[in-house]
């Protein structure tokens, strides 16, 4: 029987399938810390707390640091079974700017003897490579225990499409060939009206998950526009918000950058969208970036709402305030 065959109905209702699974793109954000959390609860419990209320979670500090296989076999114990991991992909890995301070002892190894600056903007191939091999290495425990569900590789918003940008995410995926990956893009001449069919056939090609996103619209550099498309196993829709003034501001942190709370119209919109996806995909995994005080928390209660998620899960409960 082929993939056709098994695929459910138009007539099926997505709460029949039962394969929206809803999460935030952090569980450790200050805010969500002083919203969420019980205040006597230790550090270390708060993943198998958060766990109680989701279905998964992305893990986006490894973006900044290479992910420990420590924490990763912490995970592994302190999670239900049917948990998932994503992790988003070490900077290095997507092109971008890494500080030398960032790196850890084994990695400033590999630095030419010479090398005095404080960022790292072009990686040597052997240093690229012990990246990736250290990359893997952690969350192969996670991976192993069935709780990996994917890495996401998020590229900068001056990564346009080119053929060298092209090679460069087929061998991204030659060095993780064991995990599934999913792909962001930044820049617009990848979704152009011209290019957009090319680029979805080239991930199919390569086994690799486009990321729908929810994002301020500003134009090629920097945006992506609001399409749903499943390119490989799963279908991965990230909410960042929508604060148009701030997204592409410079000087301001993380959390300015995404304070943005959805209204219920706003997630109605996707709701016929993540419907179409999560009957062409095995799994849809709706993660919310607006990790901004209560934001991303409270968006991903009333999405789980309109499309009947987090099933089995206890109710998302916040402090509705502004802890900064």
């Amino acid at each position: 029987m082929n993939e056709e065959q098994n695929a459910p109905s138009e007539n099926t209702t997505p709460e029949e399938i039962g394969n929206i699974f809803i999460g935030t793109c952090s569980f450790t954000e200050e805010g969500m810390v002083k919203t969420f959390y019980p205040p006597d609860l230790p550090a270390v419990d708060r993943i198998s707390y958060y766990a109680e209320h989701m279905d998964t979670v992305e893990v986006d500090s490894s973006f900044y640091t290479l992910p420990s296989e420590r924490n990763s076999l912490l995970f592994v114990e302190r999670t239900p079974k049917n948990f998932k991991f994503h992790f988003k992909a070490f900077g290095m890995l997507t092109r971008h700017p890494v500080p030398v301070s960032r790196l850890g002892r084994t990695l400033r190894e590999y630095l030419p003897q010479d090398f005095f600056q404080d960022t790292i903007r072009k990686p040597s191939s052997k240093l690229l490579e012990k990246a990736f091999e250290m990359f893997w290495s952690a969350l192969l425990p996670i991976h192993r225990a069935g709780k990996l569900k994917s890495v996401l590789f998020q590229f900068p918003p001056w990564y346009a499409k080119s053929e060298e940008n092209m090679k460069y995410i087929v061998w991204c995926r030659e060095m993780l060939p064991d995990f599934l990956l999913t792909i962001e893009f930044r820049h617009g001449s990848w979704l152009s009206d011209r290019e957009r069919e090319n680029t979805f056939e080239f991930l199919r090609q390569h086994n690799l998950c486009y990321v729908s996103v929810d994002e301020p619209q500003t134009g090629e550099y920097g945006s992506i526009p609001p399409l749903a498309e499943v390119t490989g196993e799963i279908a991965y829709l990230r909410f960042h918000g929508r604060n148009t003034e701030n997204w592409l501001k410079k000087g301001i942190t993380v959390k300015e950058r995404f304070s943005y709370l959805y209204s219920e119209s706003e997630l109605k919109e996707w709701v016929p969208k993540v419907y179409d996806l999560s009957r062409k995909a095995k799994e849809v995994y709706v993660m919310f970036n607006n990790c901004f005080a209560y934001y991303a928390l409270k968006n991903a209660k009333m999405f789980g709402e309109l499309v009947g998620g987090l099933r089995g899960k206890k109710s998302i409960e916040v402090l509705e305030i502004i802890p900064y």
